[in-house]
């Protein structure tokens, strides 16, 4: 996992439909010597596009946006660049979004009403690798998230769809365009998730809750 180097700043992307909420982000930032803001942008899909030529170690990234929420946007982004790290920047204090987030592939969460300076601190962290969540959000990982199956997130949901149909998983990334790589990963987290160490667990468990049926909401 990509940790902070010496004496170069931590490239941050800022990630909100919000303008002032991100141009005062940004404000507090450019006070820390370490922290480089390279970006502001709208919504998940924006922060796609432009993620190979930002190349942002940290995304502050907002969960309602439009065209593409951060939830959908935070998958993408570990997929497509493993080395990068999200921290949720939001309004929702709730256990469900807390959840979800970290389900995701979030390194962290921070409600928009903390202490500015927090923010700076909750970069730093994520940075080293660790999972930083602010007062108000540490409840809601009790018991973890990962533990349960309801946890699974919409692309692990449609890859274990398909690999209880049979597919390889040269065969699940050529229909998704992802690698063979992020197949892999998907498909441990997915059997850990689950409790489940065998191909044949995942198709019955498939069977069991209807994903075969074509409910894969079912979950």
């Amino acid at each position: 996992m990509t940790q902070s180097r010496p004496n170069t700043p931590i490239r941050v992307l800022i990630v909100d439909d919000h303008p002032m909420v991100a141009q005062g982000i940004q404000a507090v930032l450019e006070d820390h010597q370490n922290i480089e803001v390279v970006g502001m942008l709208h919504n998940g899909r924006a922060a796609i596009d432009m993620l190979p030529r930002l190349a942002p170690d940290v995304i502050l990234m907002d969960l309602n946006m439009p065209e593409m929420g951060g939830l959908t946007a935070t998958e993408i982004v570990l997929e497509q660049s493993p080395g990068t790290h999200v921290l949720i920047l939001s309004m929702h204090d709730s256990p469900e979004y807390i959840s979800s987030a970290l389900s995701h592939g979030a390194m962290g969460y921070v409600l928009k009403d903390v202490p500015t300076d927090e923010i700076a601190e909750a970069i730093e962290t994520v940075m080293r690798g660790e999972r930083y969540l602010c007062t108000g959000a540490e409840g809601a990982i009790a018991p973890k998230s990962g533990d349960v199956p309801g946890a699974l997130t919409g692309r692990e949901q449609t890859i274990l769809l398909q690999l209880a149909q049979g597919l390889s998983n040269k065969e699940v990334a050529t229909a998704l365009d992802i690698s063979v790589r992020t197949v892999e990963t998907h498909r441990k987290n997915i059997k850990r998730k689950l409790g489940i160490s065998s191909t044949a667990g995942l198709t019955r468990y498939a069977l069991e809750h209807g994903v075969l049926q074509g409910t894969g909401n079912a979950l």
